[in-house]
């Protein structure tokens, strides 16, 4: 069947499946989607059903033969976030987009910096100038169609993930047998799905795509200061067309309010490829808010299935290794194995002491939640939630688990809201100075003399329940502690960082030990 002539205008469509508002979270914001160089949104097909629990789900639209000019574009878009903005002035307008749609994004941020925007910019495609498609565009006036699909650059782009699939089936556990064979009944589709493209990334639309987004980069680059809108950026580590992971690093100190994911595995389509998803990535970055500022407590969603699953077998080893046991108390005393002297409903509040280094907090938290379906929402360090400490972990997403599992910044604010809400809440009275203790400190309390706490539960007539962990001080010694590391070279700047938020911990709930006291 031919395909139908189409040459725009540019228009927002939304997913059949995002129409019904039943399963959307109450007050959610409005979720506009800007595609990559395909124009027609291919990137939502994986994420839509997820993100319209979260937000009402708009794409942009863009038809092959359209010729609308990046300002063209621009103006569209700003068009329909000032009518978003004007019809909820009380929610952020998201703007997740790809590629050139980052940049369309990122221009529409620039001309109004007083609307409450939210940029989520993958592989944003500012890096235009770096990159390898700054020649293609050259290339393509002396290829003839259809053999411009076979420049090295777009058979990267078209085919780059289809070439990863035997190592993707092979880590899912199929034989190189099994894998040769799914990957022979894929490819004999490939073929069809090549000659399609042909039809639709015709050399035209790709030389006006190219000249397009050379347009944008520049227009956005020399403005990135004018930039106000809090930004996330993703970027692949293995993008075939655009530096994305050097890019991010960029864009991360040229934007005021700028994080960074990295997913080192991943191509330029990584909305398409298996194992992202990217409501989690948002949630997990502290990316979702339904009001001017972020509420760690009403703001939260449950983690789903897929986000519990995933925390759990980040503590597979650590489970498989020491094989925990969970132990409860009945009302009458009796001490039994499991969970049944844990009451079902709040408020309450569970107060413990830190093991080393807090091990024990995945495996309780994720343990009682799999098991009983009681959520506890952990009172956590202000360093879990800091820009800058991020960039002093393994990788910038180390804390994202702590947040989707239900982490708040420990104050009396968020400590009031949590039992208000009949939650459980979890809290270490001594702090991370607890579980980063020192030589001859096992199993040592570092409690206040006057823990406040308990006049707060009694207020929402709260159960405190008290809890403990035997074992995990004595999995191993310390060669170094506090008194060791602090005489090392240039310690005092990393002291200095992790520190950085002792009033904000101490002002907003008294009672606690600062981290390196």
């Amino acid at each position: 069947m031919a395909r139908r002539k189409d040459g725009g205008p540019p228009r927002w469509l939304s997913p059949i499946e995002c129409g019904d508002a039943g399963g959307r979270v109450p007050g959610a914001p409005t979720l506009f989607y800007l595609p990559g160089i395909d124009g027609v949104g291919l990137g939502l097909i994986r994420h839509h059903e997820k993100l319209a629990k979260m937000f009402e789900l708009w794409c942009l639209h863009i038809p092959v033969e359209d010729r609308t000019s990046f300002e063209g574009l621009v103006e569209y878009v700003e068009t329909t976030v000032k009518s978003e903005s004007s019809r909820a002035p009380d929610r952020p307008v998201y703007l997740v987009a790809e590629s050139v749609g980052a940049c369309i994004a990122l221009a529409v941020a620039v001309r109004n910096p007083d609307i409450d925007l939210v940029l989520v910019l993958v592989n944003p495609g500012t890096s235009f100038h770096n990159s390898q498609l700054q020649t293609l565009s050259a290339f393509l006036d002396l290829v003839p169609e259809p053999f411009h699909l076979t420049t090295p650059q777009l058979l990267n782009f078209l085919t780059g993930n289809f070439m990863n699939m035997p190592l993707t089936f092979i880590g899912r556990g199929l034989s190189l047998e099994e894998a040769g064979q799914t990957l022979s009944d894929i490819t004999s589709s490939l073929f069809a799905s090549l000659l399609f493209l042909v039809d639709i990334l015709t050399k035209e639309s790709i030389v006006w795509k190219l000249k397009m987004l050379k347009t944008a980069s520049s227009f956005v680059n020399s403005r990135l200061h004018a930039v106000k809108a809090q930004t996330l950026v993703l970027a692949s580590g293995n993008d075939e067309l655009l530096p994305s992971s050097q890019e991010a690093e960029r864009l991360r100190g040229a934007l005021e309010k700028c994080r960074t994911r990295l997913f080192r595995d991943k191509g330029h389509k990584i909305l398409l490829e298996d194992e992202f998803d990217l409501a989690t990535t948002i949630k997990g970055a502290g990316y979702y808010r339904r009001s001017r500022k972020t509420d760690f407590v009403s703001d939260y969603l449950p983690p789903t299935p897929d986000e519990l699953q995933q925390a759990i077998n980040r503590d597979r080893v650590l489970n498989f290794i020491t094989d925990p046991v969970l132990l409860s108390t009945l009302p009458d005393g009796k001490i039994v194995r499991g969970l049944a002297g844990l009451p079902r409903e709040g408020p309450a509040v569970l107060v413990g002491y830190h093991m080393l280094l807090g091990l024990e907090l995945g495996p309780m938290v994720t343990g009682v939640l799999s098991s009983t379906g009681v959520h506890i929402r952990g009172l956590a360090h202000p360093v879990i939630f800091d820009k800058n400490s991020e960039q002093l972990m393994p990788h910038s997403a180390y804390f994202d688990l702590h947040r989707i599992l239900g982490a708040v910044p420990v104050t009396g604010a968020n400590f009031y809201k949590l039992l208000a809400d009949k939650e459980f809440v979890l809290l270490y009275p001594g702090g991370a100075r607890e579980a980063l203790h020192r030589k001859g400190e096992e199993y040592k309390l570092f409690w206040p003399e006057q823990p406040e706490f308990v006049r707060m539960a009694s207020r929402f007539g709260a159960t405190i329940i008290p809890f403990g962990v035997v074992g995990e001080d004595d999995i191993g010694d310390l060669l170094l502690d506090y008194n060791d590391i602090q005489k090392l070279p240039f310690y005092g700047m990393l002291d200095e960082a992790l520190n950085r938020d002792d009033l904000k911990l101490s002002c907003g709930f008294k009672g606690l030990i600062p981290w390196g006291s």
